[in-house]
């Protein structure tokens, strides 16, 4: 079994008057051959927590809202690992106005992109199931119904290999945890020019590449 699992930072909002429409919009893939050692960091860094940490704290990791100390944490420990990340980013203000207007067309695009760059660079196995979870990304149903349907007929009939797409929470799946963090770092020194969370994880990036130059 080989497994992908997805996450984004950003959004994908138009609007740059409005004050929380980032300039980035970024997909990343954490792939590794078995998820238990990936799944093993969140329980290390929850055993670290004290008592007061553990009481108030939502019993998901989530890096936007953790502290560094917890962030470099689990970047550490995430670059220890046998696991490579591939991303794109995309720099909005260069999409092409039409797709501005179709954000699951744009999502889509992007993903597929992505997909076909891991295949096609034979970063995962090509002779075994593959497992490829995508955090939820929208609270309606039908596009993430949608979202999943697309993934696996791209693949299916570009790639024909096989492969289960699934959409789950960070609750759900702990692994999406962790690709958050990977994520979230990339974002960070994208958007903001802070690379100090991305220098922990850079020999595991395989590939950072732009969606459009």
């Amino acid at each position: 079994m080989a497994y992908i699992f997805m996450d984004e930072s950003g959004d994908l909002g138009f609007d740059f008057n409005k004050k929380k429409t980032s300039n980035f919009f970024v997909i990343t893939c954490l792939f590794a051959n078995e998820k238990k050692s990936i799944e093993r960091i969140v329980k290390k860094v929850f055993r670290s927590f004290s008592k007061q940490q553990k009481k108030h704290h939502p019993g998901v990791l989530h890096c936007s809202k953790e502290t560094p100390s917890t962030r470099r944490k689990v970047l550490e420990e995430l670059r220890r690992k046998d696991a490579r990340i591939l991303t794109i980013y995309l720099n909005k203000r260069k999409v092409y106005t039409r797709l501005q207007d179709e954000k699951q067309v744009l999502y889509n695009y992007v993903t597929n992109i992505l997909l076909d760059r891991i295949y096609t660079g034979k970063l995962i196995p090509l002779d075994r199931q593959i497992d490829l979870v995508a955090s939820r990304r929208e609270t309606n149903r039908f596009l993430n119904d949608n979202f999943k349907h697309y993934l696996t007929d791209q693949i299916a009939s570009k790639q024909r290999l096989p492969i289960r797409v699934e959409i789950r929470t960070s609750r759900e799946e702990k692994c999406l945890q962790i690709v958050d963090f990977a994520c979230w770092a990339i974002f960070r020194k994208r958007e903001h020019g802070d690379d100090s969370y991305w220098e922990i994880i850079k020999e595991r990036i395989f590939e950072e590449s732009p969606l459009f130059p």
